[in-house]
């Protein structure tokens, strides 16, 4: 059996990874399965943001948890399908309070295993990044242009340790940008399957 192949879809509030799986899913049907992101899964479940050092560590080492057991889940659902992952279990580093080390050491883990967990990165850099708006409908983003620019540097820094990392940059043309990312993925999913 060939192995099944993971891929996340990451980046800063607001680079357009939303739309972009949506028209992946459109686009690609039956190819993919694409892994909700975890932390709106559990915002929208009812569990509120928090500036407490405490709660936010909680917080983030459950999102660390429902990531893995997401992927897990449509792993087994979908054995034939690339996976598609709204986040990745990297994510959370850049919302920890505390360091690197710390985060590891609180989810039981290290940096190796999680970054080997897939197979590409396909990163959608922040419209923030450069200076545009990020305001969308998703009912739980909290983030302002200039934490979104933030966001997506530091996101950026621990994503493009992994040596098939794709940058899709922003651009005016946000259906470019989306258009660009959809060929990467195919270019991607393309890629393994040859192998």
């Amino acid at each position: 059996m060939k192995k099944q192949l993971k891929v996340v879809v990451t980046g800063g509030p607001g680079g357009g990874k939303t739309t972009a799986l949506d028209l992946f899913r459109r686009e690609l049907g039956n190819k993919i399965a694409v892994v909700p992101e975890a932390a709106t899964v559990l915002f929208s479940g009812g569990i509120t943001r928090s500036e407490d050092e405490q709660v936010l560590k909680m917080i983030q080492k459950t999102i660390f948890q429902l990531q893995k057991n997401l992927e897990d889940i449509n792993k087994a659902h979908y054995p034939d399908r690339l996976l598609v992952c709204d986040r990745g279990s990297l994510d959370g580093l850049a919302y920890w309070p505390g360091n690197e080390k710390d985060f590891f050491k609180q989810v039981n883990s290290t940096f190796e295993e999680e970054i080997s967990r897939y197979d590409a990165v396909i990163f959608f850099e922040s419209a923030g990044a450069t200076g545009h708006d990020i305001s969308s409908n998703n009912p739980v983003r909290s983030e302002s242009s200039e934490q979104a620019a933030r966001l997506d540097v530091v996101l950026q820094n621990i994503w493009a340790r992994h040596p098939n990392f794709y940058f899709v940059g922003s651009s005016e043309s946000f259906v470019r940008k989306i258009m660009f990312g959809i060929m990467t993925i195919e270019n991607v999913i393309n890629r393994y399957q040859r192998e």
